[in-house]
């Protein structure tokens, strides 16, 4: 009940949407430096088209000049086939597949319908079976900017059609940033006792300032594992007006001072974090890099006589 994990993915859901390609050297040592910051798991790049996600074109590169460190597993995303052969090649130690709940997110977003994406996520399981950890994740699983809030039974079956092809992980995504706490203890409710704590990750947007409240809502229905990208990079090309993902080392200085333990170094995640404007060429959402720790105190302005 004490402790909390922490999955970081600055480095491919935030840096995807960068306009700015950030240099891979740049990249190796952000992921090297967030691995000694840690984290038991950091989603480091994405084997799509270079095309599709020029920011990420280097994606073998990177997994090739990481350190790696142990205890921690290093996923790269992958659509098809073709990216989880790549994956494989560059060692990566387990793959993420997204589908969205939304038939039109998922138009958007891959070019077929969420049934077509999961029949070709068959495909990859047959690619990638014993070798490689698999993740599935249900995108949009808390709301669609183009179809409004999904049916908590239509997640639930997206969750079930994962598991039947045989995944070890399962994540809810709230791509849009549109879920609120009460919906997420819902739906975690529903869901926890198909997947287990273990097994299943929250990935949650701040996009209209939920995130963190969603976090405890989950947190408080038994979830345990949640991803969060440092700075609060991130962002979604397919849902307008989408912002970043919960910023992590606002997440980490939350739960340690509720007494969570996430295993982590904070102070070396907000020096990390206040080098990302020179990473990416702006300011980054993450408020607690800006304001400090709840207890890095100041010294006392003069006061007045009584």
């Amino acid at each position: 009940m004490s402790q909390i994990v922490v999955q970081e993915v600055a480095t491919r859901d935030g840096f995807q949407i960068e306009p700015v390609f950030v240099p891979t050297a740049d990249k190796i040592r952000l992921i090297d430096a967030l691995s000694e910051a840690g984290f038991s798991r950091i989603e480091v790049s994405s084997f799509v088209s270079p095309k599709a996600v020029p920011a990420l074109s280097d994606a073998a590169e990177v997994f090739g000049g990481i350190t790696r460190r142990p205890g921690t597993t290093y996923v790269a995303l992958v659509p098809n086939p073709k990216g989880a052969e790549r994956a494989l090649a560059a060692k990566a130690d387990e793959i993420n597949l997204v589908a969205s709940v939304s038939e039109t997110h998922n138009r958007a977003n891959m070019g077929m319908t969420p049934e077509a994406s999961i029949r070709g996520f068959a495909a990859i399981m047959e690619t990638v079976r014993g070798q490689v950890g698999v993740n599935a994740t249900a995108a949009t699983a808390f709301g669609c900017p183009f179809e409004g809030i999904e049916p908590e039974d239509k997640v639930l079956a997206q969750v079930e059609r994962y598991l039947r092809l045989g995944v070890d992980g399962i994540t809810l995504a709230d791509t849009t940033g549109m879920a609120n706490p009460r919906q997420v203890a819902r739906l975690v409710a529903r869901v926890l006792p198909l997947v287990g704590p273990d097994r299943l990750t929250l990935h949650f947007h701040n996009t209209r300032g939920c995130g963190l409240a969603n976090v405890l809502a989950a947190f408080d229905a038994g979830a345990r594992r949640f991803d969060a990208a440092l700075g609060g990079l991130g962002g979604c090309p397919f849902a307008p007006g989408a912002t970043g993902n919960i910023c992590t080392e606002d997440l980490v200085s939350m739960a340690e001072e509720m007494g969570l333990s996430t295993g982590l170094d904070l102070g070396a995640l907000l020096a990390l974090s206040r080098d990302l404007p020179r990473l990416v060429g702006h300011d980054v959402p993450g408020q607690v890099a800006k304001a400090g720790r709840p207890l890095d105190l100041h010294p006392a302005p003069p006061l007045k006589a009584a």
